[in-house]
């Protein structure tokens, strides 16, 4: 399934934008956008995917998505039903955060909390509770307010710990390309395991590409990414599967082939311990939800122009 492309209007005079959005249930609309969406859901107890990360989510989720990345959360269950499910969306730009902490050094701490996100961010249980106490500033008349107040929670989130969520490189939208703050020798490593990761791929190699001993990558990969080469690799190789399951109709087994994997019963096998699903059933997370929001959910009257747009070319195009 393609992801729908969302156009943020931040307007003539904003360096950010503030999104109150109130339904009686969140439908599945699969988007990307080229801003960081840092979105906070109340009331709401359903599925958020991000990427290729599938997870169950309830009261005060936060997170943090990168730009470009797809994206949606989708609910039918309100947690208290007299209520509408609540949705805090605040979009900005990196480029813009970027410069202001070349200009500001009070806020280099920003910089660290965007390579954090790359594979999207979930924030740990409270950090949504704490957010709570700035939505009458977030969501104040006063631009220069509701600025003030989104600086001061990407300040304190800069502190924050979370989970990253998706695989790196799942999604053509987001490369998952090196960020530049790893060694040199690290980033090329990376870079070929990103391009060849469908082929196999020895350590000895990769030490060679490096300019590192086998041990001194090992260590380096340990360091940097917190995790062992072959288990970087595995991921990569999830997330192309995981791209493929949901944005075409390819049989699990050429699916299988094309992301690195010897055969089918190691791919099928690896990807429900990454995912606690198979292949097939990942796949229909994705297919079965689309297809019962096209059927059941009226058009929206708060979504982006572009975004609506997108979904009844979508519609046409069927």
């Amino acid at each position: 399934m393609k992801a729908a492309y969302e156009r943020v209007d931040f307007g003539a005079s904003c360096s950010v934008r503030v999104y109150h959005r109130r339904l009686p249930r969140i439908p599945f609309e699969w988007h990307h956008h080229p801003e960081y969406e840092l979105t906070l859901t109340m009331n709401s107890r359903g599925k958020r995917f991000i990427g290729d990360s599938v997870a169950v989510y309830g009261d005060d989720d936060l997170v943090l998505v990168p730009p470009n990345l797809p994206h949606t959360w989708a609910s039918n269950r309100s947690i208290d039903a007299a209520a509408p499910q609540v949705a805090i969306v605040i979009w900005f730009d990196g480029a813009w955060v970027r410069r202001l902490a070349d200009v500001c050094p009070e806020y280099n701490g920003l910089c660290n909390l965007l390579r954090r996100a790359a594979c999207g961010l979930a924030f740990e249980n409270g950090a949504g509770t704490r957010l709570r106490g700035e939505l009458e500033r977030l969501l104040s008349a006063d631009p220069r307010e509701r600025l003030k107040a989104v600086l001061d929670v990407l300040d304190w989130l800069a502190q924050t710990p979370g989970a990253p969520l998706a695989s790196p490189g799942a999604f053509d939208a987001h490369t998952g390309a090196p960020s530049g703050y790893q060694p040199d020798q690290l980033n090329r490593v990376l870079a070929l395991i990103d391009t060849q990761f469908a082929h196999p791929l020895r350590l000895a190699t990769l030490a060679k590409a490096s300019g590192l001993s086998e041990r001194s990558l090992t260590r380096h990969f340990t360091q940097h990414l917190g995790e062992s080469v072959g288990r970087y690799i595995t991921r990569v190789r999830i997330g192309h599967a995981c791209r493929l399951l949901t944005g075409t109709g390819l049989p699990v087994s050429v699916i299988a082939t094309r992301s690195g994997f010897a055969n089918v019963a190691n791919f099928n096998r690896q990807f429900k311990t990454a995912k606690a699903l198979t292949p097939a059933a990942y796949r229909q997370q994705f297919t079965g939800t689309r297809q019962a929001e096209d059927e059941t959910v009226p058009p929206l009257t708060e979504r982006s122009p572009s975004l609506s747009t997108g979904r009844r070319a979508a519609r046409r195009g069927r």
